[in-house]
């Protein structure tokens, strides 16, 4: 147990401790030490138990003279022996040992680890019938490629060692296309590392575990790349280095980088933040998957044969580019050094027939293409938009020429989005894989617009202000302007393309969080929009960048809200906004039905699809009450609107009219006959909303999918995104009841709610209520916002 031994006498504190007890301490410590990390750290605890199970073999032998052998395999035969990693060790032995005697021995080693906690994967048996098992187990076969002695008879090790190695090799083919296999199901299974918000670093694609397969292919056939070797250590080491620190931290074997871990694996590794954390990982994750992907086409295409390639002769595309079985490339005459739009005219081919650049010519175009330049060539712009116009073929293109570098040396504003993680729910991509996926669902929308170029290019910036201080559609803004112009396009589009990337928020955030029956909402976005084509154009770029963004983000109700917002700006923008008048009885609030409702005597609650109208005599509390029965019934509210009549009768109490429209995330149709009764019970003040929503959020209000961090509250106060009305925006996390607890407390303050608007972005939500005084009138002075923000902040934390 020399290992061992020298790691306790180091920390001489240990040194009195019996020696049971030591490897568990020892052990303790190992956790402990911050002066190892990564593989540094793996190899320390390798050490640590190697000497450990040597001394165990060497007890248990009682000095027999049998030939046996102790040999680790898998991530312990490589030395990666992370906290929460299994011990993986094959016990050899030869024919002439008693199996009687054979099975004592084992169980004096495996007993004494597991009693010390260790997830263990044992066996026994010759070096002929672990080399039978590796034969019909691919997992057997890559384990015993690491094959390291620990102890006994190193004449076994040997021989399993290299007669395993010689038999990998031998059936390569079969082995590669098995490990090919596995690969691409693993990746379908558990998907991409780079763009999660919680990556599994081992097995995810772009993780640790295709490095392995990588390895394992190259100890069949060389076929990594010499170029790729560096740099895909490199990033090995980056994704080892955080595994390590998540298990230390979690004292758990999970792989997967929790957003409640980030921070604290970020500080252990001595980085500034999280979000340096998480763009470190993504960045090595996408040079892992990318030379993955490209290594094993290559494998795959030589598994293939020359029977399977097209035979058809290589195809001159023009100018130096050439297609040939699926790849891009470029012949011998191609002015590589000399023609700064070759790399874009590439990748438009490519994109195009669905081909890959061929590695030699990406590698030429990395160290020879020169800059664009500033103003660009006159064509470059061109090339860049119908590259954009391939949709998805252009994402793997483009990321490419960025794994090459030669994607900044057409956008060199794009290296500080590379990689830049969006730590929310909200979104699942990175800042630049969300520019290209945002232009890819762009150009599905081009028939809608009169200039599908500017709404590309548009696409492809918007967000490029992320990761620059400030609020980024300002930045963003800024940069545009001078994309635009760098890339040669005229005044006037450069204008518009500024005006779409600085409002790129703008019919979203409007449609969802506005009243759009408000005059002033409208004559807002007209004014800062300015002409009915930029409208379409936005629209279209707002329908792409929020496909793009997540599954949450666009939705039928969101659709419809923004082609309403859409609708009416465009008949002011052209002089037809009175024409809606006569569209519909829903086009204003209240309506003309509403109306017929609130002349009619006593209570009236209707519930028809999504929508519940209540029509009652007026008092302090009916919006919250409602709002509090339905999330009683677990039924999100996306948009509520409320009025108040009176006839001026002295004594009368007045009508109030609230109206909801719901979404049911669980069930295919609203239980409304209940809800109906519980509003009716609620009204009447005979139901405890209070304690019964309490009830519902210690059941329902746990962690989602993923953890995360909580969400600060914030409330924040417009006067002048409406005519009569003060707009009390409040962002918070989501939890059952968060609408009634919200107008519960503006309810208390005497504020009439006049409508209110509610979306959820992720794990959080956005609500926008109009209200006015007791008087009738906008809340202006200071001391009653704060007021406000102080009582709905309170609601919220009670």
């Amino acid at each position: 147990m020399d290992s061992l031994c020298r790691y306790l006498l180091y920390n001489d504190a240990l040194t009195a401790l019996p020696e049971t007890s030591r490897t568990a301490d020892a052990r303790h410590l190992l956790r402990a030490d911050l002066t190892r990390r990564g593989a540094a750290w793996c190899r320390a605890q390798s050490d640590l138990i190697d000497g450990w199970l040597a001394r165990l073999l060497a007890d248990a032998m009682d000095e027999t003279d049998d030939s046996v052998a102790l040999v680790a395999v898998g991530g312990y035969g490589r030395q990666e022996l992370c906290p929460g990693s299994d011990l993986d060790v094959t016990l050899l032995h030869d024919r002439r040992v008693d199996p009687t005697r054979l099975g004592r021995l084992a169980d004096r080693i495996w007993y004494p680890i597991w009693d010390e906690g260790f997830h263990l994967g044992h066996t026994v048996g010759t070096v002929r019938q672990a080399l039978a098992l590796a034969d019909d187990t691919l997992e057997t076969a890559t384990a015993l490629l690491s094959a390291r002695h620990l102890a006994g008879d190193r004449r076994l090790t040997e021989q399993l060692a290299t007669q395993a190695s010689r038999n990998w090799e031998k059936r390569s083919r079969r082995w590669l296309q098995a490990v090919a296999t596995n690969v691409a199901a693993r990746h379908q299974r558990v998907g991409e590392a780079a763009f999660r918000l919680e990556p599994d670093l081992k097995e995810a694609h772009g993780g640790l575990r295709d490095v392995h397969a990588l390895r394992w292919a190259q100890a069949a056939r060389a076929i990594v790349l010499d170029y790729d070797e560096a740099p895909l250590s490199d990033a090995y080491a980056v994704l080892l280095d955080a595994r390590v620190e998540l298990q230390r931290r979690t004292g758990k074997p999970s792989n997967v980088l929790t957003l409640q871990e980030q921070d604290g694996v970020a500080h252990a590794l001595g980085l500034a933040d999280a979000d340096v954390l998480m763009a470190d990982v993504a960045a090595a994750a996408r040079r892992i998957a990318w030379t993955s992907d490209d290594t094993w086409r290559r494998v795959e295409s030589t598994l293939a044969g020359p029977a399977a390639r097209t035979g058809q002769r290589p195809r001159a595309l023009g100018d130096g580019v050439v297609l040939c079985d699926g790849e891009v490339t470029l012949d011998q005459g191609a002015s590589v050094g000399h023609d700064p739009t070759l790399a874009l005219r590439v990748a438009v081919a490519a994109a195009r027939h669905g081909a890959v650049i061929e590695r030699h010519a990406l590698e030429r175009l990395t160290v020879v293409a020169p800059p664009l330049g500033d103003p660009w060539p006159a064509g470059a712009a061109a090339l860049v938009v119908a590259l954009l116009a391939e949709g998805q073929a252009a994402i793997p293109v483009i990321e490419a020429l960025d794994h090459g570098g030669v994607w900044t040396q057409v956008l060199p504003e794009w290296r500080v989005v590379r990689s830049q993680p969006q730590r929310n729910a909200y979104h699942r991509f990175t800042v630049d894989r969300h520019l290209l996926e945002t232009a890819a669902q762009a150009s599905a929308l081009v028939d809608r617009v009169g200039r599908p170029d500017l709404l590309l290019i548009a696409a492809l910036l918007h967000d490029l202000g992320k990761g620059r201080p400030g609020d980024h559609s300002l930045v963003g803004r800024e940069l545009s302007r001078t994309l635009a112009t760098r890339m040669g396009f005229p005044p006037s589009d450069v204008e518009t393309i500024e005006c779409l990337v600085g409002h790129h928020l703008l019919l979203a955030d409007v449609a969802s969080r506005r009243d759009l029956d408000d005059p002033m909402t409208i004559a807002r976005v007209a004014e800062a929009l300015g002409s009915v084509e930029r409208v379409r154009l936005l629209a279209a770029l707002t329908e792409a960048d929020s496909l793009a963004t997540g599954p949450t983000a666009w939705s039928a109700w969101k659709a419809g809200l923004v082609a309403d917002l859409v609708g009416r700006v465009e008949q002011l923008l052209t002089g037809q906004e009175g024409d809606r008048a006569g569209e519909g009885d829903e086009v204003t609030f209240p309506s003309s039905r509403h109306r017929a409702l609130l002349a009619l005597p006593g209570r009236h609650i209707e519930a028809r699809a999504d929508l519940l109208t209540v029509v009652t005599p007026d008092r302090s509390g009916v919006f919250s009450r409602v709002a509090g029965v339905l999330a009683l019934h677990g039924l999100d509210v996306v948009a509520a609107s409320a009025y108040s009549a009176s006839s001026g009768e002295e004594g009368d109490e007045g009508r109030a009219l609230a109206e909801f429209r719901v979404v049911d995330h669980i069930r295919r149709d609203v239980p409304w006959p209940r809800v109906v009764a519980d509003v009716d019970l609620a009204l009447d003040g005979r139901l405890a909303l209070g304690a019964r929503l309490d009830e519902r959020s210690q059941t329902y209000d746990r962690p989602g999918p993923f953890s995360r961090r909580p969400t600060e509250a914030s409330v924040g106060f417009d006067n002048a995104a409406s005519t009569g009305a003060t707009v009390i925006d409040v962002r918070t996390v989501d939890r059952t009841g968060v609408l009634y607890r919200i107008t519960r407390a503006l309810t208390e303050l005497d504020l009439d709610i006049c409508s209110a608007r509610v979306q959820t972005l992720g794990p959080d939500v956005v609500d926008s209520f109009y209200v006015r005084d007791d008087q009738g009138d906008k809340v202006t002075d200071q001391a009653g916002w704060r007021e406000i923000e102080r009582a709905i902040l309170h609601a919220l934390t009670a």
